[in-house]
């Protein structure tokens, strides 16, 4: 069978430079934790837990040596606990993502109410709201946006793995419903690269794999567009989930990965489509 890669897929800049200072950390000799998963990709992360760094859920757990604040951000009050417990810290947070909490920051202080385009409960939302102050606001669809009877100065910002549409549709409702509402696009170019790349991959195939891991945003996005292109679409995490039967009739697949799937994945993926 025939596989057609999509032209942008896996590792993005900020995944890459996390992960890369994380081994170099490694290097120190001293017990080193991600204060949750460091990117959101379960093989990933046990990789790294099969060289020594492990994964705790609250800065409590750590008693001494390195915390590393994922790449996805944390909110402030926790970079603080860590300080005021004398941990050691290695922030790896996307600069992409620090942008979004300086841009929400500004908002808030500037006398607007901030809202936050993306996922309730996500850790790069959380952090964005923490960014934000107390009073803002997280949206996640359009009905949501609808719904409520917005402030008269409302400051809109994403998640950084949104859908482009999505977050204009948002917000062309809250524009209509306050009286002054400043927007920002703060979707990453990685996300937006791989979003348009799989758009134009999906006429010229016949079924399409999503590579990455089920709690990673950007790759549950990609998974959305495959499926709205009505063309077959199966997530999987790794080469082992594929199902031969899926492909039956079928001569060329197209393949795509979450910016936070590595190549050694993919490629086994690839291979494995392959020889079916």
């Amino acid at each position: 069978m025939k596989v057609i890669v999509a032209k942008h897929a896996g590792f993005c800049f900020g995944v890459k430079r996390a992960l890369d200072t994380v081994l170099k950390a490694t290097e120190k000799g001293e017990p080193l934790y991600t204060l949750g998963p460091l990117i959101h990709n379960p093989q990933v992360v046990e990789k790294l837990r099969s060289i020594g760094v492990e994964v705790v859920q609250d800065v409590k757990d750590v008693k001494h040596g390195w915390i590393v604040m994922p790449s996805h951000g944390v909110p402030k009050e926790v970079t603080k606990a860590a300080k005021d417990a004398g941990l050691k810290i290695v922030d790896v947070t996307c600069p992409f993502v620090a942008k979004v909490h300086k841009r929400a920051e500004s908002l808030s202080q500037m006398g607007f109410h901030v809202v936050v385009v993306g996922d309730p409960g996500h850790s790069e939302v959380k952090g964005i709201l923490s960014a934000a102050g107390e009073n803002a606001t997280t949206v996640s669809t359009p009905e949501e946006a609808n719904a409520v009877e917005w402030p008269e100065r409302v400051g809109i910002v994403a998640q950084t793995t949104q859908v482009e549409g999505h977050l204009r549709a948002i917000v062309e409702i809250i524009s209509k419903k306050t009286a002054e509402a400043q927007a920002f696009d703060t979707i990453c170019y990685a996300t937006r690269d791989r979003q348009q790349a799989v758009m134009e991959l999906a006429p010229k195939v016949e079924a399409l794999v999503v590579v990455g891991g089920r709690n990673s945003a950007n790759t549950n996005r990609l998974r959305e567009i495959c499926e709205s292109t009505n063309v077959p679409t199966y997530h999987i995490e790794t080469a082992d989930e594929l199902q031969d039967e899926w492909f039956d009739g079928k001569q060329v697949v197209g393949l795509t990965a979450g910016a936070s799937t590595p190549d050694w994945i993919i490629e086994a993926v690839k291979e494995r489509l392959e020889g079916i």
